[in-house]
This record gives C-alpha cells, structure tokens and sequence, in this order.
C-alpha cells in the first residue's frame, strides 16, 4: 500500500500558551480545508493549564491555581504542563479516511506504538478514554489523553503524553471525568526518556499510523461539524 507521508512536522521550543496555539490551529484548519496549506504535525509542550471539552463537567474542575480555558474538542477535563507532550495533529481526513471513528482509533494506535518503543506495554480501556498502562505496582494507570475536533474532515487537537510532568499538577482535576484511577508518566515508571526520544519514536510509528488511516476504507460513521 502506497502511503503519502508527505506532511509537515513542526516542533516548537519552549512553552507555548494555549490561545496562542488555538488560533494557529483554527487558522491551518480553515487553510488546509481550502487547500492553501499543507498537512501538519505540530508536537509542543504549555505551560501548566487546564482545558474543558465539550463534555467538561465544572464539578470536575477542583482548582484554579492555572488558567483554565474552555475549548471544542472532544472530552472533558485535562491537564496541560511542562514535561508532557503535547501532539496537535492537523490532517485533510478527505485524503487519508472519513471515517471519525477510526481516525480516533487509529490516532490512540500511534500512542500506542510510539509508547512500544520504550517497553510500555499500554493499550485503550473498554469505556474508558485515553491510554492506560500498569505502574510499577501492577496499578492501572493513565499515561496518555486524546481529544479531538473535525470542521468539514479537517482534524486539529490530538494526543498528550505524560513523559515527566509533575503528577501533582492533576490533582486539579478529575481526570477525564476519570477518579478511580491514577495518572502517569514515563519517568514514574522509572523510564528515563527526554522529549526528543519520544518524538523520535513518533516519527518511527508515523507510516504505520497512516496506514490504518487507509485501511478503514473512508466509510463515514460519525458526521464532522
């Protein structure tokens, strides 16, 4: 299968504040739609902040110590901070698989993958969202959200990957909407991996990602905005 990896990959130093990255994703969304600019994937870290989804229940939110901001993807409560990466993943899903439901599939796949490579075993949980795996105590644990929006195919949002953020900043939150377990990272797991490792194995799982993209045959299951 031929699969055209042929798509930006933009990493930002730094942290970047969270309005200022909406604004650049709306405006890459409407130009790709409109075919005035290529596909990309834009890897980042925030400062700490929290963000509410579309289906963000203010109980959830248990403190303002950071800046809270309410926003259109899909999903409830998360952190953002130093030291988890951050994916906004800006795809033409008309040229890879109209398909929302196996672009979230195959999106949670990559994370997967990429967490392979540092011996992660994680995997999705059955009516739970996210990327789950074991700690070091055999505890079942959050390592990974995702949250997504689609305007006419277009994707923006993505993935965030605990690499070594302060855990206590979620104590902020309930989760995901998610209290009956705990969150991770990499580095709590005794994983010692910087953020350019990862990304390498972003990179690595890349192919693979589109790949599945293609094999879901583009049949639409759930109508984007």
């Amino acid at each position: 299968m031929k699969i055209d990896c042929n798509i930006d990959w933009d990493v930002s130093e730094g942290l970047t504040p969270y309005p200022e990255a909406v604004a650049r994703m709306e405006t890459l969304q409407a130009a790709i739609r409109d075919e005035n600019a290529r596909e990309l994937i834009w890897l980042l870290e925030h400062p700490p902040l929290y963000t509410g989804g579309t289906s963000a229940d203010p109980a959830e939110l248990l403190s303002t110590a950071f800046p809270v901001y309410d926003t259109g993807r899909g999903g409830r409560y998360t952190y953002h901070g130093p030291g988890q990466r951050v994916g906004y993943v800006m795809l033409d899903l008309a040229k890879h698989c109209k398909d929302v439901r196996c672009y979230v599939h195959a999106l949670e796949g990559w994370v997967i993958a990429a967490l392979g490579h540092f011996g992660v075993e994680a995997r999705r949980a059955e009516g739970r969202v996210g990327i789950w795996c074991d700690t070091k105590n055999g505890q079942e644990a959050k390592i990974g959200a995702i949250g997504v929006r689609i305007r006419r195919w277009v994707t923006m949002h993505g993935f965030a990957v605990n690499i070594a953020p302060d855990l206590n900043h979620f104590g902020g939150i309930v989760p995901c909407g998610i209290s009956e377990y705990p969150v991770t990272s990499l580095a709590d797991l005794g994983i010692e991996a910087s953020m350019q490792d990862f990304d390498a194995a972003l990179r690595a799982s890349f192919p693979d990602f589109l790949i599945n993209l293609a094999k879901a045959g583009g049949n639409c299951t759930v109508a984007p905005e």
